[in-house]
């Protein structure tokens, strides 16, 4: 028998929240839950391959302690609008969310959380928009890289590639250089939703039990669409050639006080990694690390992420 898992917070139903739509750009409208409308601002910003859904646990929590819980799709992803001339990137995802949060809803200051994707994303987000983002929750996923301290990582043994492989990295190739011959054989929604369902399950990214059979069709139906899990491959693409918007804003040291989270269960994302936040993140909390946790940590250990979420922004509610 497996040893019990943390009790984690109810999971609401599929349909517990109202979802939102609104044009961020002329063409592209973003999918968005909003709860807790008038209290402090989080943009809670999801990855790959993940939707708005795996931060279901955590935007009642967060509401009911006085956050407005703004948790978007990225352009191609679950409910938001798929992009007509296949333009997805780091710098899009940001300006994106930036536009929703700011333009649309009329936030001048808000705090950011995420991992994953969704990590390297809010890392633009802090350095583009810097006057605007107080503060943020960074976990699991590519450290930003500073080049001009070359030494430093040197002299702890560590390379100047963040993005090397994990033992079961591999997704990441089959995605980027060979993107074209894995659509192929994801030619039916079944065979979508098993190549998702592998992440959650066969991959090992998350903690061991941490997803029970509804949590795995909860998760894996937004990609029963070829269409809509191709465009989540596009980031991965980026090292093989796909043309960029812009440069993404990782490549220097992050100024905005930023609190490390960690799942060390994660066998994807390089055990450096907290290593690496180090030196990437001067104003940095942490990095701790949150046991029986993989890569998932906003549905793994929701009840970690979601009090030290309350407590970490809590003087900027009022």
């Amino acid at each position: 028998m497996p040893a019990p898992r943390p009790p984690q917070p109810e999971t609401p139903d599929p349909d517990a929240f109202e979802i939102h739509r609104a044009e961020v750009t002329e063409g592209m409208s973003l999918a968005y839950i909003h709860e807790g409308v008038g209290g402090y601002p989080l943009l809670l910003v999801h990855g790959y391959p993940e939707t708005k859904r795996v931060w279901w646990r955590n935007i009642k929590p967060l509401a009911d302690a006085g956050y407005e819980v703004i948790v978007p799709d990225l352009r191609g992803y679950g409910d938001s609008d798929l992009s007509a001339k296949d333009e997805y990137d780091l710098v899009l995802y940001s300006t994106d969310l930036f536009a929703l949060i700011h333009d649309v809803l009329g936030h001048e200051r808000f705090g950011l959380v995420g991992g994953d994707v969704g990590g390297a994303v809010l890392v633009d987000m802090a350095n583009r928009y810097f006057d605007h983002v107080d503060r943020m929750i960074f976990f699991n996923t590519v450290a930003p890289l500073v080049p001009e301290e070359a030494a430093w990582y040197a002299e702890r043994g560590l390379s100047m590639n963040p993005l090397e492989h994990g033992p079961t990295g591999d997704y990441r190739i089959r995605q980027g250089r060979d993107h074209q011959e894995l659509r192929a054989e994801l030619d039916t929604p079944k065979r979508c939703r098993q190549w998702v369902r592998d992440f959650y399950e066969h991959r090992l990214l998350a903690s061991e039990y941490s997803f029970e059979e509804a949590d795995f069709e909860f998760m894996v139906e937004p990609f029963s669409d070829i269409e809509r899990l191709a465009a989540g491959w596009a980031p991965y693409q980026l090292e093989y050639g796909r043309p960029m918007s812009g440069i993404p804003m990782m490549m220097q040291k992050t100024e905005t006080p930023t609190l490390i989270l960690y799942g060390p269960d994660d066998q994807v994302v390089p055990k450096d990694f907290p290593k690496r936040c180090e030196i990437a993140f001067p104003n940095r909390t942490g990095p701790l690390v949150v046991p029986e946790c993989g890569h998932f940590l906003q549905w793994e250990r929701a009840d970690v992420l979601n009090r030290v979420a309350e407590f970490y922004f809590s003087d900027l509610r009022s």
